[in-house]
C-alpha cells in the first residue's frame, strides 16, 4: 500500500521534514546556496537541490543573490518570498492605534498611528484592528490580504481561558467578553490578545539590558500602572490575566502620607499624580505627555524627580514583598522620562527606609516598547505558520 506524508519513514514525511529543516535554516541564516543549505542540513548535494526546487516550485523561496566562487561560475543564493505572508503588531491606546508590518524576514517597517473616536459610537474593537492593519499596511506597502494574523496589545487583563477583558482602561465601543472571537470573526485572520505591558516586558527581555536568566518585573509607570513579571524565563500572568495590575491596589498607611486624597496607587503614581507634582514645581501642562516632555530642559527636574521617587517606591513595595524579583525596571513613559536619575532616587529610597535592598534600573528599549514586544511574539507565531506550509 502506497504511504502518506503523515506515516513515520514515508517517502513523503522525509521530503516534509527535509524542507521544513531548510526553511528553517534560511529563517535563522539569511540567504543560502545550494551547497550551504545541503552542509547545514546534511543533506547530499542531489536531496539539497530537489528540496530549493520543491520550494520554488511552491513559491516559498526566491532566487536573491549570488556569491563569487573562488573556482568557477557564481552561486546562487535563495531567500524567503517575504511578501507571501504578513502579520501586524498593534498597541491599542485610549484615543489611538499604533501599528506595523511583521514580515518573515524580521524586516523593520514604518509604524502608522491612526487618531480613534473619543465616544463609543464611533468605535468598536474590529474597527479599532481593521483601521490599524490598513494603516499598518498602507505604511508598509504592502496588500492587507497578505496578512494572515495580528498580535494585539492593550491596557487591561486578559483572561487565557475565556479572553474576557477585566481591569481594562478607556476603550470605548469594546466588549468585555469573548474579545478574541469577535476580533477573529470580523477579521477573519487568527488573532493574539494581551496585556501591553506584558509585551513591553518582552521587549524588555529581547532589546533591554536585563541579563539571559535574571528574573525580572517591569514595573509601567504612565497614564496607569501596571507590572508584568518574567520569572523563570516565563511571563507570569496569572489564572485570570490579573496579575500585576498593581495600580488599583488600596494605598498603604505610607502612600496616604503622601497623597491624603489618594485611594490607591495609581492616585499616587499614575499619570494625573505625576502632572500635578511637577505642576507643583513650575512645569506647566495638565496632561502627563505634557509635563514630560518639559522635565529634561526643567530647572526643577531634579526636585520633581526627588518628590516622585516615594510614590513610585510605593508601587516597587508589593513586588518585591511578595515575588523579589533580581531585577526591578522601571518603563513607560514615567520611568523613560525620570531615567537611571529616577531608579537611583527610588533605590535609595527603598534601602533607606525598608528592608529590601533592590536593584532597580531605567528601561532601555529605546521606543515603542510594546509594539517591540508584539513584533516579536507574531513573529514566532509568522515563522511557525510558513513551515506548517509545508506538508
Amino acid at each position: 500500500m502506497a504511504g502518506t506524508a503523515n506515516q513515520p519513514g514515508t517517502p513523503g514525511l522525509l521530503r516534509a521534514m527535509n524542507d521544513r529543516a531548510a526553511l528553517a535554516l534560511l529563517l535563522d541564516h539569511g540567504p543560502l546556496t545550494r551547497a550551504q543549505i545541503g552542509e547545514l542540513t546534511g543533506l547530499s548535494k542531489p536531496t539539497a537541490s530537489q528540496v530549493v526546487s520543491r520550494l520554488e516550485a511552491a513559491e516559498l523561496i526566491e532566487v536573491v543573490g549570488t556569491v563569487a566562487a573562488t573556482r568557477g561560475p557564481s552561486a546562487v543564493t535563495y531567500g524567503l518570498r517575504g511578501g507571501r505572508l504578513h502579520a501586524v503588531a498593534v498597541d491599542v491606546r485610549p484615543h489611538q492605534v499604533v501599528s506595523t508590518v511583521v514580515d518573515l524576514v524580521g524586516s523593520e517597517h514604518p509604524v502608522a498611528d491612526v487618531p480613534l473616536a473619543k465616544v463609543a459610537s464611533g468605535r468598536s474593537a474590529v474597527g479599532d484592528i481593521r483601521a490599524a492593519i490598513d494603516a499598518a499596511c498602507a505604511a508598509a506597502g504592502t496588500p492587507p490580504r497578505s496578512v494572515v494574523t495580528a498580535m494585539v496589545g492593550l491596557q487591561g487583563a486578559v483572561d487565557p481561558r475565556t479572553d474576557d477583558l477585566a481591569f481594562t482602561g478607556l476603550m470605548p465601543g469594546w466588549p468585555r467578553r469573548n474579545v478574541r472571537a469577535e476580533l477573529e470573526a470580523g477579521l477573519g485572520i487568527p488573532v493574539r490578545i494581551d496585556n501591553d505591558v506584558n509585551l513591553a516586558a518582552v521587549a524588555e527581555r529581547n532589546d533591554g539590558a536585563v541579563a539571559p536568566d535574571e528574573d525580572f518585573a517591569l514595573l509601567w509607570l504612565g497614564d496607569g500602572l501596571g507590572v508584568a513579571l518574567h520569572l523563570r524565563g516565563e511571563l507570569h500572568r496569572g489564572a485570570a490575566g490579573g496579575a500585576g495590575e498593581i495600580g488599583y491596589l488600596p494605598v498603604s498607611r505610607s502612600a496616604a502620607l503622601l497623597d491624603p486624597a489618594a485611594d490607591d496607587l495609581q492616585d499616587v503614581a499614575g499619570g494625573i499624580a505625576v502632572a500635578r507634582v511637577a505642576r507643583a514645581h513650575g512645569i506647566r501642562g495638565r496632561r502627563l505627555v505634557d509635563a514630560l516632555a518639559a522635565l529634561p530642559t526643567s530647572p526643577a527636574r531634579d526636585a520633581v524627580l526627588a518628590e516622585l521617587a516615594p510614590r513610585v517606591a510605593e508601587a516597587v513595595l508589593p513586588v518585591l514583598a511578595v515575588l523579589e524579583p533580581h531585577r526591578v525596571v522601571l518603563g513607560g513613559p514615567t520611568g523613560m522620562a525620570g531615567g537611571q536619575a529616577l531608579a537611583d532616587l527610588v533605590k535609595s529610597h527603598i534601602r533607606r527606609t525598608t528592608r529590601w535592598s533592590p536593584s532597580i534600573s531605567a528601561s532601555s528599549v529605546p521606543d515603542q516598547p510594546v509594539l517591540r514586544g508584539a513584533r516579536a511574539v507574531i513573529g514566532a507565531d509568522l515563522r511557525d505558520r510558513l513551515l506548517d506550509l509545508v506538508t
